[in-house]
């Protein structure tokens, strides 16, 4: 390890990596001020070396995946945000409703995770909600229920006028047993603003979190980037969770979200070079020195690109999620699932060692 260090230090040409690379390897936790030099680098090179260096002391040259499936009940919501494509209104051609028994129908005893989010649906009582997770435990009691974004949590306090704990004490009644990453976008308040003004606020997101780990509900957390926001919206974002995990442990992992622009309001934003893609794992590896996993969404980033991400700190390739809704809608041009041996073959031509792990991160099986 201190050959690769010193590696890195020989091809690094951005001198102002060189105070962050002896953080590094001194398991020294990186600064604000760190993350923005990163976010501002030109040496992505040297980064991406940082970031592996690290992934490798957590996980050595295993890549996670889980096989799993993602259910969305409704795409009718409540709200509209300009960055989304998936929610609609009642009266739309496309809007729909999923029965029990077609949600039934897309799982199966090897599904290990059901990840279910959906709109906040107008009409729908909490007691909707909640019947569709004890359906599911019903049928599949060993399937582990990863339901619903801090949004839906937030929405079921109002319909349901109970605290966000009584919420969530309820769920895990009910059999959810964690919570979905989603709904946080970026969590500073001005971005939030131009993409999401109707969703959740922050500190709101970052409240159902907390009280979620303290019930001993763990969870994941996300980052919807590569729209509107700039360097500093990426570091405060991550900031504000590596926080809440100090405060209140129960993060599993850190999903990094790259916006699809079709269909939504902000279709007209410039993209982003791969490169950017690549720089926010790195940086998510370095700075979340507290979060045992970043994710490497194939979905979003596409099949290839979710490879490289492997080198750049990514310990975790998600799963085989069969059939992908929400992010397709907004044109994603990745493949809607994959099977177990596609998700193999992937990490392994990537030239790490794939792991198919449980929701709770227990390995299942490694594939040498």
């Amino acid at each position: 390890m201190e050959q690769i260090l010193r590696n890195i230090e020989t091809v690094c040409t951005d001198k102002n990596l060189l105070p962050i690379l002896d953080k590094v390897g001194n398991e020294k936790r990186l600064t604000f001020e760190d993350g923005l030099t990163i976010m501002a680098t030109p040496d992505l090179h040297s980064v991406g070396m940082m970031a592996d260096y690290v992934k490798r002391k957590k996980n050595g040259d295993k890549v996670y995946f889980v096989v799993n499936r993602h259910v969305n009940p409704s795409n009718i919501c409540a709200i509209s945000c300009k960055f989304c494509a998936f929610g609609t209104t009642k009266k739309s051609a496309n809007a729909y409703e999923l029965s029990h028994e077609q949600m039934l129908s897309m799982i199966s005893d090897e599904i290990r995770e059901v990840h279910i989010v959906g709109g906040l649906h107008p009409d729908w009582e909490f007691k909707e909600y909640l019947d569709i997770v004890r359906m599911i435990k019903k049928n599949y009691p060993q399937t582990h229920v990863k339901a619903f974004t801090a949004v839906e949590i937030d929405w079921f306090t109002e319909i349901a006028k109970m605290s966000i704990e009584d919420v969530l004490l309820t769920l895990q009644d009910a059999g959810v047993d964690a919570l979905t990453g989603g709904g946080a976008e970026i969590l500073h308040p001005d971005v939030r603003k131009k993409i999401c003004a109707p969703k959740t606020i922050a500190t709101r997101w970052e409240e159902i979190h907390r009280i979620a780990h303290r019930l001993g509900m763990p969870t994941n957390a996300t980052i919807l980037y590569g729209h509107v926001e700039e360097p500093f919206h990426i570091v405060d974002h991550m900031d504000r969770l590596r926080n809440i995990e100090d405060d209140s442990p129960g993060f599993f992992a850190f999903i990094p979200v790259l916006f699809q622009p079709e269909n939504t309001g902000l279709k007209n934003v410039k993209p982003f070079p791969a490169s950017y893609d690549m720089k926010i794992h790195a940086l998510a590896r370095l700075y979340l020195d507290n979060f045992p996993h970043i994710k490497a969404y194939w979905i979003t980033l596409g099949e290839k690109a979710a490879q490289v991400a492997l080198h750049y700190g990514a310990s975790d390739a998600d799963g085989t999620i069969i059939k992908e809704k929400i992010i397709h809608d907004a044109g994603a041009p990745s493949d809607i699932g994959h099977s177990r041996d596609f998700m193999v073959n992937m990490i392994k031509n990537s030239g790490y060692t794939p792991v198919e792990r449980d929701a709770l991160y227990n390995e299942v099986q490694v594939f040498n």
